[in-house]
C-alpha cells in the first residue's frame, strides 16, 4: 500500500453553525464543501489548507456514529485520513496482516472518494481512514 499523504483530520462537531466559524473566519481557510452523507448520518464540512483538509463532522441523527462518539467522548479530533493509491490492494494488505478493517469493502465518503476504517484496536487507540481519490 502507498501512502500519498495525509488527506485530512476528522473533527466531530456538535453544531457546524457553532463550531465552522473558528475555521471559517478566525483561521480563515478556504472552505471547499458542505456535504450530507445520509447513508452515513454526517454532515462534513471541508476546509482545505493546501497540504490537507480538515474535516468537519456533525451528526444528523442520534444513532448515527458521530452522534455516539460525542456522547462516548465529547467533541474533538474523530480520526486521521491518509490519501492511498488503491483502496482495494490497501484493504487486502491490511486484512493479509490480520488488521481489523470496518467492513468487507470501501464505502463511497465525502467528495466521491473510497473509503475504509481501520479499528482503533489495531492502531494503537486511533481511527484510522483510508482514501482513494475519485477520478
Amino acid at each position: 500500500m502507498k501512502i500519498l499523504g495525509i488527506e485530512h483530520i476528522g473533527i466531530a462537531v456538535k453544531d457546524l453553525a457553532n463550531d465552522s466559524p473558528f475555521w471559517k473566519h478566525v483561521l480563515d481557510i478556504y472552505h471547499s464543501s458542505t456535504e450530507v452523507l445520509e447513508d452515513q448520518g454526517v454532515t462534513t464540512d471541508i476546509y482545505g489548507t493546501g497540504k490537507g483538509k480538515v474535516e468537519l463532522l456533525e451528526a444528523t441523527n442520534p444513532d448515527s456514529p458521530i452522534a455516539k462518539f460525542i456522547d462516548k467522548r465529547g467533541a474533538g479530533i474523530h480520526h486521521v485520513c491518509f490519501e492511498v493509491d488503491d483502496i482495494i490492494e490497501a484493504i487486502q494488505e491490511l486484512k493479509e496482516n490480520n488488521i481489523q478493517v470496518l467492513g468487507d469493502t470501501y464505502s463511497i465518503g465525502a467528495e466521491g472518494y473510497k473509503v475504509v476504517f481501520i479499528h482503533p484496536r489495531s492502531t494503537g487507540g486511533v481511527l484510522v481512514e483510508l482514501a482513494e481519490k475519485p477520478e
